[in-house]
């Protein structure tokens, strides 16, 4: 299932399917907003974009009414969600998936916004993109690196090897391929149980996370490895863990914790920080293979997803 790739002057759709957009936050909306006008692109809002139901950004039903006309609308090129937040998981099933599915084009967001990526890919097969939203990427001092990776993975759709942006780290090594999958670790665990949940065979599972303890990381890798996740993917891609490095890193990390739980497997992990929570983001197609290089600390996407 092929995409259209952006060009200038291409309309992006942008809707609110998670956190509402409140007054106290309207300025980084604002330039995100600018940030992609400066592009070169156009911008079309979904109906209920500013809609505030308490702590969401309206109903699940008008959320999900913004993102099927979206993807209906012959005009809009490209979806990029506001924000993330906590509650997108209520618009899954409420979505057009052979509406979208047939109106294939790039759907893009983060954090809360996993649950939408991932459910999409695996009711549609259509590959969908991990990157920078409007307010917390595009609308808080993005870096070139933000601008330079959603040029070459949006606007170009170049592939090959994912730009280094920090230190990279090799945990366990080894050499893989498979199809990349994940997002946010904890909106990853909404999706276990349900029709969502993405499938994990022959895949390179990549995570982030903004705030968590050790703790955590350790009951959602046992959980993960409890439901066989770990018996079918190729390898794992930790990305940065706001809450670990930057407000405790004298504390164990992700990775680390990763390392311990799976022991008794040989799959390659590798930890870098090129996308995730308050850093500069990449922009990762959900789907698409990938070349994992854990002993050489390289990502190389090795299939392309736009029509050429």
């Amino acid at each position: 299932m092929s995409l259209y790739k952006l060009k200038k002057g291409d309309i992006i759709g942008i809707v609110s399917p998670s956190g509402s957009i409140t007054k106290e936050i309207m300025i980084q909306f604002n330039e995100g907003v600018k940030f992609l006008k400066e592009q070169g692109f156009n911008i079309k809002y979904g109906k209920n974009i500013f809609k505030v139901d308490d702590y969401s950004a309206g109903t699940p039903e008008e959320k999900a009414d913004d993102i099927n006309e979206m993807f209906a609308d012959k005009e809009v090129k490209a979806i990029i969600c506001s924000q993330g937040g906590d509650n997108a998981n209520s618009v899954l099933p409420l979505l057009d998936y052979e509406l979208i599915k047939n109106n294939p084009k790039v759907f893009m967001g983060i954090s809360d916004i996993t649950v939408l990526l991932l459910g999409i890919y695996k009711k549609t097969g259509m590959i969908t993109f991990h990157g920078n939203d409007i307010m917390w990427g595009f609308g808080w001092n993005p870096s070139k690196y933000d601008e330079d990776e959603f040029k070459k993975i949006i606007v170009e759709g170049q592939i090959g090897k994912i730009i280094k942006n920090g230190e990279r780290k090799t945990v366990r090594e080894g050499i893989t391929e498979g199809s990349l999958v994940g997002g946010n670790i904890k909106c990853l665990m909404k999706l276990a149980g349900t029709d969502y949940f993405p499938e994990m065979k022959d895949s390179i599972l990549f995570l982030e996370e903004h705030t968590t303890t050790p703790e955590e990381c350790d009951y959602q890798f046992n959980q993960l490895k409890q439901m066989g996740v770990f018996e079918k993917i190729k390898g794992v891609v930790i990305g940065y863990i706001y809450g670990l490095q930057a407000e405790n890193e004298n504390l164990i990390q992700m990775e680390e914790v990763l390392l311990n739980v799976t022991k008794e497997y040989t799959f390659p992990i590798l930890k870098i920080n090129d996308f995730g929570h308050c850093c500069p983001n990449t922009t990762l197609p959900i789907g698409a293979k990938v070349r994992l290089d854990a002993t050489n600390c390289d990502i190389e996407i090795m299939e392309h997803y736009f029509d050429m």
